[in-house]
């Protein structure tokens, strides 16, 4: 291109700016569109009862050494394929598309749009959560990978090298924006206005692939891509490097590939406390507490332009907080193990055991609306254009609410909730048990190292549960 590649950067950002900054209407966000059910006092309470009992449980108790052999069991399966990534990314691209001009083009309401409640409700929730439990399908759904093979074999393109100092703080800066666009900007659904967003990132992110290698900058600059890459660490399925060459699937315990992680340096630590951050400022940001600690009537909600404001500095704050907890926590911990490691060791090594709770806390808050929006964008990608089409003969289609209000499912949904942050919470000091073994080989150490965090773990699950339990408004 004969653009300069910072001139061109220059000019791809301030088209978003342009963009956001635009006055519009506000659209309520398309995930927030599901039902929302307060987690019963009783639910709360026990929950943390549990978490409590769970987490000294297994400090007291179990040998961390018998985590760590858990942790490198495999059942090897079949190699994976690789082959077909390019095509399957193609495919994407192809989806993903359509999915814009169904936002330029389509029905400007986000529940009858597919691109909205493909964004906000099969991608970040659902995909999310398909990383967690079943593994890294985002290498193949990642819509840059075909269209960057073509490119690099057509113009034979020899990228620079990524800066080694940038670290992951592109992918932080990105996360950052999105999660700012996502949960601050008042109309992060409206179909046009995402689907220019959504175009202006995916071109701004292929010319950096173009310029540093399609696998550096899914690495540690594309932010869903980083993103994912952490959370399915801790499926029970992964491509892992065998003997004698070649990667294989493998099934293993879940979090297994958690435990045998690299410290994450400061950039990593911090693009993982934001991602928990930011979906908890989700959940509290709609909180009656929040808002009357702002002058706010709940009862009254203004709408999202009149928080802007406070919202931008609330996320930012829960961000600072949670690092700063979670930063205290471990050099309190080193101090009573006696401080034989390296606290950047220990601080990019233990952050690894925040990603159950994050993904816990991510299936707990966006479950009622994965059910329902889910039914929306079913209709919805049966005719993207509003054009009278059925493509998939879903387009006639009724949702139902009851799969989440109904009195029955309530109950469903509400143990699944505080099942899931339960669950969560428990795997993540399983997790840090083993990961604190590696640190340090005197098990008292090790023990004493966690105390802290464990703590700050349990204090975060009840506080997770308190969030779900609580009144909401907006």
């Amino acid at each position: 291109m004969a653009c300069r590649p910072g001139g061109r950067a220059s000019l791809l950002w301030s088209a978003i700016a342009l963009v956001v900054l635009l006055p519009d209407q506000a659209f309520a966000h398309a995930s927030e569109r599901g039902h929302v059910l307060l987690l019963p006092t009783g639910h709360y309470l026990v929950g943390g009862a549990v978490a409590v009992a769970a987490s000294f449980l297994a400090l007291l108790v179990l040998p961390e050494r018998l985590v760590v052999r858990a942790a490198a069991m495999r059942l090897w399966l079949f190699a994976c394929p690789e082959r077909s990534r390019a095509v399957v990314s193609l495919l994407s691209f192809s989806f993903m598309a359509m999915l814009l001009l169904a936002g330029l083009f389509g029905s400007r309401d986000p529940l009858s749009n597919p691109l909205p409640l493909t964004v906000w409700t099969l991608l970040w929730v659902g995909v999310t959560l398909v990383q967690g439990v079943v593994g890294n399908v985002w290498t193949w759904l990642d819509p840059w990978y075909g269209p960057w093979k073509i490119a690099h074999r057509v113009f034979r393109l020899k990228p620079t090298r990524m800066p080694a100092r940038w670290g992951y703080w592109p992918a932080f800066l990105l996360l950052a924006a999105f999660a700012w666009f996502e949960l601050i900007y008042p109309a992060p659904d409206d179909p046009a206005r995402l689907a220019f967003v959504v175009g202006i990132y995916w071109l701004a992110t292929f010319a950096a692939m173009l310029a540093f290698g399609h696998a550096e900058w899914s690495r540690r600059g594309e932010f869903l891509s980083a993103f994912f890459a952490m959370l399915s660490r801790f499926a029970m399925l992964g491509c892992e490097p065998k003997a004698g060459g070649g990667k294989r699937l493998a099934l293993r315990w879940p979090g297994a590939g958690l435990s045998e992680a690299d410290p994450l340096p400061l950039s990593g630590v911090a693009f993982l406390l934001l991602a928990l951050s930011s979906v908890s400022f989700d959940g509290l940001s709609k909180t009656f507490f929040w808002l009357g600690l702002n002058g706010v009537n709940p009862l009254e909600f203004p709408g999202r332009t009149a928080v802007m404001g406070t919202n931008s500095v609330g996320l930012a704050l829960a961000f600072l907080g949670l690092a700063g907890a979670y930063f205290a926590s471990v050099a309190m911990g080193a101090r009573l193990a006696g401080d034989r490691v390296a606290y950047a060791k220990a601080a990019g090594l233990l952050v690894w055991s925040i990603v159950p709770i994050a993904l816990a806390y991510h299936l707990s808050h966006y479950l009622t609306a994965l059910l329902v929006n889910g039914q929306y964008a079913g209709i919805a990608l049966s005719d993207p254009f509003a054009r009278g089409w059925n493509l998939f003969g879903t387009a006639g289609g009724h949702v139902h609410a009851g799969i989440a209000a109904g009195s029955g499912a309530a109950w469903i949904v509400w143990n699944l909730q505080a099942g899931a942050i339960i669950a969560g919470h428990v795997l993540a000091v399983l997790i840090a048990h083993g990961l604190a073994a590696r640190l340090y080989a005197d098990a008292r150490a090790a023990a004493l190292s966690q105390l802290p965090l464990t703590l700050l773990m349990i204090g975060y699950t009840v506080f997770g549960l308190w969030l779900l339990s609580t009144p909401t408004a907006g």
